[in-house]
């Protein structure tokens, strides 16, 4: 392989471009009555998790800039003084003769450059695949993202309109409950039924109580997963959102590994591993490298003195490393790393047998779900139906207030059993959806 510092230099500027776009980015400025989609963008950008992903895809690039460094000229400058308590001394002609001056000084520069070098070699081809990495990283994280983000929304949607039946229910009982005193009042009753009345009316109060606790922890939820404070505002519009509109998708859809990140993360990550087999079978490749150096050199007797005259010296040439022997270790390593290749072709193959797994589950959970959504469908409307009827029967004293009552629980049980499974089957439904990796993002 012969280094290229015109790519070099490309990749360089590069990277800085690709760094420099990561920290430009701003932040999507959240609306108020925000949609599912606004959400989704702003958490995108704002999520802990996915900031997290970005920044460890600019340590990649950094790393991979710091690796690919090794194919630039190294210059180093070292600098040392020396004073001699006593000079060294040489027998020449059966005389000792004092060598040498008692202060010296030298400043060398040396310049290496690298020719050869398996690890270069390694780190150079290894950047597409790091680089990869990186970025699968972060789009699993955004992945993840949108399916918390829509769960968390369709829950809360799930609780407004929960809400809703609760007030629509307590206004019914209060009615109820105005219509039973006004009956015993009259002497037609007696308090029977206006004390079932009063006990319904509290714990319809007491189920709407609750169910706001739950909402505000739900819309807390929300906010930590969009990367917001808590006692930061937020406001949802549920404009356009027809849950049931949203439920249908094409359950025959064939399982395709390739479409998963985390398949293609371990696709990445044999890809790197097959270059680090290469690598140990690159070790028995010799290190060539260029040198060129440039001295500085001051001796004097007297340190007043010292930098006076300066005695240059340079030099050029080229270095060679050949590993001949080394007990068998780069065997052991090459033999290591098919090893761990094979293991990895495993995980490969159980993954995939995991993801069929995911999608028989989520499929199974999305079938289930939907028909306990028709069926609770069909029983809110069955029990609207006999509400209306034994309402009408009760107002002409046909019925007794306990089987209106009755009808009363039926139908809030319907409506509120209704509305979970209709969540259930839009949250199996983004259960399918990343089991087959085809959940987009839209950042």
């Amino acid at each position: 392989m012969r280094f290229n510092i015109k790519h070099l230099l490309f990749f360089a500027s590069f990277s800085t471009f690709a760094i420099g776009s990561v920290n430009a980015q701003t932040s999507i400025p959240l609306k108020s009555n925000a949609s599912l989609d606004e959400l989704i963008q702003f958490a995108i950008s704002n999520k802990i998790e996915v900031q997290q992903a970005k920044i460890d895809q600019e340590i990649g690039e950094r790393e991979i800039a710091s690796a690919l460094s090794g194919w630039f000229p190294q210059i180093n400058a070292n600098g040392t003084f020396t004073h001699f308590m006593q000079l060294p001394t040489a027998n020449i002609n059966g005389q000792n003769i004092a060598m040498g001056q008692k202060n010296t000084s030298a400043l060398t520069f040396q310049a290496e450059q690298a020719i050869i070098n398996p690890g270069l070699f390694q780190a150079s081809k290894a950047a597409t695949y790091i680089r990869e990495r990186n970025n699968l990283q972060l789009e699993n994280s955004k992945i993840n993202t949108v399916v918390d983000v829509s769960k968390a929304y369709y829950d809360i949607l799930t609780s407004e309109e929960q809400i809703k039946i609760i007030n629509e229910n307590i206004v019914r009982l209060k009615r109820q409950y105005t219509e039973a005193n006004a009956r015993y009042e009259t002497g037609l009753v007696d308090k029977i039924d206006y004390k079932r009345a009063q006990i319904s009316l509290n714990n319809a109060q007491a189920q709407l109580k609750s169910a706001l606790e739950m909402r505000k922890y739900k819309y807390d939820y929300l906010k930590m997963l969009m990367g917001l404070n808590p006692m930061d505002n937020l406001s949802l519009s549920f404009i356009d959102q027809n849950m049931e509109a949203n439920i249908l998708m094409d359950s025959t859809e064939l399982i395709q590994y390739a479409n998963r990140v985390e398949y293609k993360q371990l696709q990445t990550l044999q890809n790197i591993q097959r270059l680090n087999t290469q690598f140990q079978k690159w070790n028995y490749l010799p290190r060539l490298g260029a040198f060129a150096n440039y001295g500085l050199n001051y001796r004097n007797n007297a340190i007043a003195d010292l930098y006076s005259d300066n005695f240059p010296q340079s030099s050029l040439g080229l270095s060679l490393s050949i590993p001949i022997f080394q007990g068998g270790k780069r065997q052991q390593e090459i033999r290591k790393s098919e090893l761990q290749e094979s293991r990895l072709a495993m995980d490969l193959e159980n993954l995939e047998n995991q993801i069929g797994a995911q999608y028989s589950a989520a499929m199974s959970s999305y079938r289930a779900n939907t028909n306990e959504w028709k069926n609770a469908k069909e029983n809110m409307t069955l029990s609207e139906e006999v509400y209306n009827t034994i309402k009408l029967q009760y107002d002409a004293g046909v019925k007794t207030y306990l089987e209106l009552m009755t009808a009363e629980t039926d139908l809030k049980t319907s409506q509120l059993n209704y509305l979970n499974a209709l969540y259930a089957v839009l949250a199996s439904k983004l259960d399918i959806q990343k089991a087959l990796g085809t959940i987009t993002t839209t950042n």
